[in-house]
């Protein structure tokens, strides 16, 4: 006979915390991400154009998660117009275009370097911008690596200038910009992962089929081959659109904008080493300095500085309670 009151399997499991998960959720998202950074590069050589990545990116989502989609209706709609913009700017097809086309200007180190690794700098500017206080103390001096390790990987394309190379540092810049856009709407929002993912798709998707429908844009999806057009699906469908959106905006619940944005911390460097068997991409002495100063500078920007109070209180005799995140 089973002895009574048996506890059940999971007790005594531990579970993760809060931050915990949080950090998991971005772990994983750093992967996607540098597929992102790799896909966009592959972009310039694959049979498929912007357009056509743009629907698989927008539309993939959307069918996976409608019926989950059609019971947020209501809460997506109320979803205030100016947190609404940030993201749907931030992340959607002016932020997509932008790193698509920047890609194909520059390298999968540049997509994975400056993209990810300028929206703490972006974010801290928003939070000034919002009186949300001025960084200080090693966030300083962590944005400040990351602007010194972005002038370090274009510098040797300043002398005789590159202009395609320029351009596409540029393009990405804004792209960078429109990201921390959208990872501080994120936190403004009051909707779970899906319902930001529907938020996000569901109006770029339109987008981006009028431009296609109008010939804005042209797409080449009808030719494209069958395994550009999976690669795809899965990579920007399924993985960026999806399972990332999911996991960042879980993330930024989690953590915080600021410092979810840590993620770029660790991106940059997945990229520039996956794109060396992938792309058969050699680092260059200018990503070889500047990535390692961006993920310095990101990992500096994201440490938060102890305020006096704190110091104050963690001085006094008193049962020990765990950090605020």
């Amino acid at each position: 006979m089973a002895a009574p009151n048996t506890p059940p399997a999971t007790a005594g499991r531990p579970r993760l915390s809060p931050q915990a998960q949080g950090m998991l959720a971005l772990l994983v998202t750093v992967t996607i991400w540098a597929a992102f950074a790799l896909s966009a590069r592959a972009l310039s050589s694959s049979s498929l154009l912007p357009a056509d990545a743009a629907l698989l990116r927008f539309g993939v989502p959307i069918a996976v998660l409608a019926p989950a989609l059609w019971r947020r209706r209501r809460r997506i709609a109320a979803v205030r117009p100016a947190a609404a913009a940030k993201i749907i700017c931030g992340a959607g097809v002016p932020f997509f275009l932008a790193a698509m086309y920047g890609g194909s200007l520059t390298s999968a180190a540049f997509v994975g370097s400056i993209v990810p690794g300028m929206v703490p700098l972006f974010v801290s500017a928003l939070m000034v911008a919002g009186g949300r206080g001025a960084p200080r103390g090693t966030q300083s001096a962590g944005l400040a690596l990351i602007g010194v390790g972005v002038v370090a990987l274009v510098w040797r394309f300043l002398a005789p200038p590159d202009t395609q190379v320029l351009a596409g540092a540029g393009v990405l810049l804004v792209a960078s910009g429109l990201w921390a856009l959208y990872t501080v709407g994120l936190k403004e929002v009051d909707l779970d992962p899906v319902g930001s993912i529907g938020l996000l798709c569901l109006p770029s998707f339109a987008v981006i089929v009028l431009l296609v429908l109008s010939g804005a844009l042209p797409t080449g999806i009808a030719s494209a081959a069958g395994s550009d057009i999976v690669l795809f699906l899965v990579v920007q469908g399924l993985g960026v659109g999806l399972c990332a959106g999911l996991l960042y905006a879980f993330a930024i619940r989690r953590l915080g904008a600021e410092r979810s944005s840590v993620v770029g911390s660790l991106s940059p460097v997945a990229v520039v080493l996956l794109a060396i068997p992938l792309l058969d991409e050699s680092p260059t002495p200018a990503v070889l300095v500047g990535v390692p100063l961006i993920t310095a500078g990101v990992v500096l920007a994201n440490r938060r500085p102890r305020s006096r109070s704190r110091l104050r209180s963690q001085s006094r005799p008193r049962p020990e309670v765990p950090a605020d995140a």
